[in-house]
């Protein structure tokens, strides 16, 4: 997914998103991936332009979440 003008499928966008919480989210790592930038940039502009982004947009997971999430996901392992 590095080249800006790639087409992506819409199965490999739905495999991305997840429900927690009864919302559907998107890991910042996977966001950036599809925008072809690095994670850091993402997060940064949403600090920066933090009135752009609604507070839907914004979704911090809980540490038992985020181990949750790991141990469903082999890609997530750090």
């Amino acid at each position: 997914m590095s080249d800006k003008n790639q087409i992506i499928a819409v199965s490999d966008i739905k495999k991305r998103i997840f429900t927690i919480r009864s919302v559907q989210v998107m890991i910042d790592r996977d966001l950036a991936k599809l925008y072809a930038v690095p994670t850091k940039r993402i997060n940064e502009q949403v600090k920066r332009n933090i009135e752009r982004f609604p507070d839907s947009f914004r979704f911090q997971l809980r540490d038992k979440e985020k181990i949750e999430l790991v141990a469903n996901c082999d890609r997530f392992e750090e």
